[in-house]
């Protein structure tokens, strides 16, 4: 939550003198976003593989493969 109020503080600095958001802003914006959610998608992705490679050692142990 930290670099998500340090993104935050530095856009407001960025934005203050201007009333409204410039297409520029709005890139950045979506920048941010899409690298949140390609990280997001990543770690998920390792996590759910961990998940599966338990379940399968498990399910082979109880199924006496080696």
């Amino acid at each position: 939550m930290e670099a998500l109020s340090l993104v935050r503080n530095t856009l407001q600095e960025l934005t203050g003198e201007e009333d409204g958001a410039t297409a520029t802003e709005y890139a950045i914006t979506a920048g941010f976003i899409a690298v949140v959610i390609v990280a997001g998608a990543g770690f998920f992705g390792l996590s759910l593989n961990g998940y599966f490679d338990h379940l399968t050692t498990g399910v082979k142990t109880a199924l006496g493969f080696p």
